[in-house]
């Protein structure tokens, strides 16, 4: 069996991820994609990517048997990164395909964006910080980072939230909840703040990168 990665980033055949693991190895970190739940086993963190339909791809998480990996991520309190899709996926379900389950790991449902506003939300937006919310993810970045969107859906606002933007009215950005944190945005198409929050990631997995 191949040697444990240090992040293991889920290829569970939803779209193309290399943008995600790039970024990842660009910082450093010993990061894989991985189809085998069992090379996931034991990873210092998981990245959970995901693009696309929620019940798609949260059917084809479970027939890879990668949900697996989540569990055992998740049971040992590894840090836990999901990422657009795979970030809706950690909650209870979605309007989008109210007929398959989340992973129920965060409270709350994801609900269509707010009426009157374009969908989907493909544009750069600042991040709104909900004050007095302490965010490992956005340690050491400006008090409203810009960073990019592409989705119709989003978590609803709970307890966990710790970022929005204002797309016709406040829309869950980011949640974080102990070491599970979850970017609607793509933190791997953001430039240089999106590159921070990942090398915030990779310093929770215990392999910071150089120069952090």
């Amino acid at each position: 069996m191949p040697s444990t990665p240090g992040i293991a980033v889920l290829d569970y055949g939803i779209g193309n991820l290399a943008s995600a693991h790039k970024a990842l190895t660009h910082l450093g970190a010993d990061a894989r994609l991985v189809t085998d739940p069992a090379e996931a086993m034991g990873a210092a963190g998981v990245v959970l990517p995901g693009v696309g339909a929620f019940g798609r791809c949260a059917q084809a998480l479970r027939a890879t048997g990668l949900d697996a990996a989540v569990n055992d991520a998740l049971a040992r309190g590894a840090p836990f990164l999901g990422i657009c899709i795979g970030f809706q996926l950690l909650y209870e379900g979605s309007e989008e395909s109210p007929e398959v389950p989340g992973l129920g790991v965060l409270a709350g449902t994801v609900r269509c964006l707010p009426p009157g506003v374009k969908r989907p939300q493909m544009q750069w937006n600042p991040l709104v910080r909900r004050p007095g919310t302490p965010s490992g993810l956005l340690d050491g970045l400006a008090a409203s980072p810009w960073v990019y969107f592409v989705h119709s859906f989003a978590p609803e606002l709970t307890a966990d939230t710790v970022a929005t933007c204002d797309y016709g009215g406040a829309v869950v950005a980011a949640a974080e909840r102990g070491p599970v944190w979850g970017t609607q945005f793509h933190p791997e198409k953001s430039g240089a703040a999106g590159l921070a929050m990942l090398a915030n990631f990779v310093a929770a997995c215990g392999a910071r990168p150089p120069g952090r």
